[in-house]
């Protein structure tokens, strides 16, 4: 075993997102050479890869343990710290790292993806400028600086710095999340939901797009603009909700959100159900989105059918359940746009108990059971905001 070789090999194999097998030929050089500190800290970040925290940090350690004036162990170092949610200790290695070699620029962003994750805004800039003026073409870069400017309010700084980004890099997920979140501070929703699906498309693992993509949907709705940001200019929010037994109108105008928001997620079913099925976009919508929008236009054409067939034979109750059905539209979009898997199983949940509740309902003849399935579906919107608070998309 050629030792030089194997650390390529290990490295290539991070690079392609296969640490496993990046864990196998550094384990093998360190059988051979167990003081290579370049094999201690590339494990440390095949470890970390693989949710092995604890032997990541033990093994990144070990690699600066064993070269304490070398750049690349305090590099790797602050990478596997990121990775374990410590940005403050990533700070640190990176800051170690530059003062041996101030002329890395992928070690200056690493130092400014910490800085973000601290939300240290003026240093994100100082330091992306930094690593810009080594490297200018790095497309990670400018889209931190341009996160950056988002965070600090500068709207048309961000959106520049994203556009630069995406021209850079045309295939880089984070230069079009960078793109998405300067076009949703703009005021451009339409963009910003572009923006995001195309993240989604170049890394479908990304699940916080997918919160951000919801956001954006949601803003291209008139009204639910003018609502937040109302909630944001006066204290209260959701909790608008306890004021509806003492100011009885409210109802009115959560029923008209709630529907508008049905509408919406109707018009995204259509959408991308005529994407999926055009040759230019096919591709793009060839997984659960493409699934999906199949599956809310099913909705929405069943539960008509089947409120005409209970209006013809006068069944109450069978066509309550048909708007509840098409009412089911709303929560099978909220669930699939999640980012956390486990909210994403909690709306599931909520919209098979919804279903149950449909079926008891014509089992029963009971219109009031049918009638409360149709204001719960209308209503998860409320449900997966609270679902998204309890268990917000993990970070990457």
């Amino acid at each position: 075993m050629n030792p030089r070789e194997s650390i390529q090999r290990a490295h290539t194999l991070l690079q392609m997102r296969r640490p496993a097998d990046a864990e196998r030929e550094l384990r093998g050089v360190l059988t051979q050479l167990p003081d290579h500190f370049t094999a201690h800290s590339l494990l440390g970040l095949a470890l970390v890869q693989q949710g092995r925290t604890a032997e990541a940090v033990t093994e990144a350690q070990e690699g600066v343990r064993l070269a304490p004036d070398q750049s690349f162990p305090h590099y790797i170092a602050g990478q596997v710290y990121l990775r374990i949610q410590r940005p403050d200790l990533a700070v640190t290695s990176a800051r170690t790292s530059l003062s041996h070699n101030p002329e890395s620029a992928a070690t200056w962003e690493l130092l400014t993806r910490a800085h973000l994750r601290l939300g240290q805004y003026p240093e994100v800039v100082e330091t992306a400028r930094r690593g810009l003026a080594i490297d200018p073409q790095d497309s990670d870069l400018v889209s931190l600086l341009a996160m950056a400017h988002v965070k600090l309010g500068e709207a048309e700084q961000a959106r520049a710095a994203a556009a630069d980004a995406v021209r850079l890099d045309p295939e880089s997920s984070i230069a079009h999340l960078a793109y998405g979140h300067a076009a949703l501070v703009s005021g451009d929703p339409k963009t910003a939901a572009a923006a995001f699906r195309e993240v989604l498309r170049l890394d479908p693992g990304f699940d916080p797009a997918r919160d951000l993509l919801v956001t954006a949907l949601k803003q291209r709705n008139p009204l639910y603009r003018i609502l937040s940001n109302l909630r944001g200019r006066f204290l209260g929010g959701w909790r608008m909700v306890f004021l509806l037994p003492l100011v009885p109108p409210l109802i009115a105008v959560f029923v008209l959100i709630a529907v508008l928001h049905w509408a919406a997620w109707v018009a995204e079913a259509v959408t991308v159900l005529r994407l999926a099925r055009a040759k230019a976009t096919r591709l793009l919508f060839e997984g659960v989105e493409g699934r999906v929008a199949v599956a809310g236009c099913a909705l929405a054409v069943a539960g008509i059918g089947v409120l005409a067939l209970g209006i013809a034979l006068g069944h109450e109750a069978l066509g309550t359940a048909g708007v509840a059905v098409m009412a089911l539209v709303t929560p099978v979009q909220e669930a699939t746009h999640t980012g956390s898997a486990r909210g994403r199983r909690v709306l599931y949940g909520w919209t098979g108990l919804l279903v149950v509740a449909i079926v008891a309902s014509v089992v029963l003849a009971s219109p009031s059971v049918a009638l409360l399935a149709v204001y719960a579906g209308l209503g998860a919107i409320w449900v997966a905001a609270g679902v998204r608070r309890l268990f917000p998309a993990p970070e990457r």
